[in-house]
């Protein structure tokens, strides 16, 4: 299972992205890094990641499929709103 988040803590960040978490025994682990726009336009591109390039395609498919809800999401999370979380399927 991956965790989709945005950090308040990186609105500096040049672009919005997400970071991917996936769930271990006991703890979550950062595994992914990934830019979902560049100049405000849609732009899906993995900045760092930890995945196989099976994971990494179907993730990139899953926010591009959710895209809109995603952005919303991270646009309140900077503004300190709250925000929603979604069961999103492969």
């Amino acid at each position: 299972m991956f965790i989709l988040v945005s950090i308040s803590v990186d609105i500096k960040d040049n672009r919005r992205h997400i970071h991917v978490f996936k769930k271990g025994r006991r703890h979550m682990e950062s595994v992914a890094k990934i830019w979902i726009e560049s100049d405000g336009a849609k732009c899906i591109e993995i900045a760092e990641s930890k995945l196989s390039a099976k994971d990494n395609k179907m993730i990139v498919e899953a926010i591009d499929r959710n895209w809109d809800y995603i952005n919303e999401q991270i646009t309140k999370t900077f503004k300190g709103e709250k925000t929603t979380m979604k069961n999103i399927e492969k």
